[in-house]
C-alpha cells in the first residue's frame, strides 16, 4: 500500500494559503470534493472538524494530517497542501504547519485507513522530508519526494 498510488499531482496544492486551523478544514474540503465523488464539502469539513475535537492532527515538526471516514466515499482520497508561511494548528509541538495531508477513506475501510495513515506520518516524519517538501519547484518534485522518501521505509 504505497502513498503515490493514492495521491496526484492534480492533489497537490503548492501555494495553499489559510490563517487558521478552520479555514485550512474548509478549503480542504472544499478541494477534496473534486476527489471524492458525490460527497458534499461540508459533510468532509463535519467530518474533519469531528476528529479534531478528539485531538489536533497537528503531529509536531511543521506537519498536519487530518483525516475522516466518510460514508459513501468510494475510494481513498488524499490531498496535499503546503503552506509556504506555516499556519497555526494546535499541533503537539506549539509550532506552525507547513505541510498537510489531508486522508479521506471510504467508513468501510479502517485496515487501509489505518496502514496509509501511520504510512503518512511515518514518511513525513522522516529526515529532511518535510524540509524538502517546503522547497520544492512544483506538485511534481513533492510527489516525487514523497514517493522516495517512501522507498526508504
Amino acid at each position: 500500500m504505497r502513498i503515490a498510488n493514492h495521491l496526484s499531482v492534480q492533489g497537490i496544492d503548492t501555494d495553499f494559503i489559510a490563517s487558521s486551523k478552520e479555514e485550512v478544514l474548509r478549503r480542504l474540503a472544499e478541494k477534496a470534493v473534486r476527489l471524492a465523488d458525490g460527497i458534499d464539502a461540508g459533510q468532509i469539513y463535519d467530518i474533519l472538524r469531528e476528529r479534531e475535537e478528539l485531538g489536533s492532527t497537528g503531529i509536531g515538526q511543521g506537519i498536519a494530517i487530518p483525516h475522516g471516514k466518510i460514508p459513501g466515499l468510494e475510494k481513498l482520497c488524499m490531498l496535499v497542501a503546503r503552506c509556504k508561511n506555516g499556519v497555526p494548528f494546535d499541533a503537539s509541538d506549539a509550532m506552525p504547519v507547513y505541510v498537510i495531508i489531508l486522508l479521506l477513506a471510504p467508513d468501510d475501510a479502517t485496515t487501509t485507513y489505518l496502514k496509509i495513515l501511520a504510512r503518512v506520518s511515518r514518511v513525513l516524519k522522516m529526515k529532511g522530508v518535510v524540509e524538502r517538501i517546503r522547497s520544492a519547484e512544483d506538485a511534481s518534485e513533492i510527489k516525487q519526494i514523497i514517493a522516495e522518501a517512501e522507498n526508504h521505509l
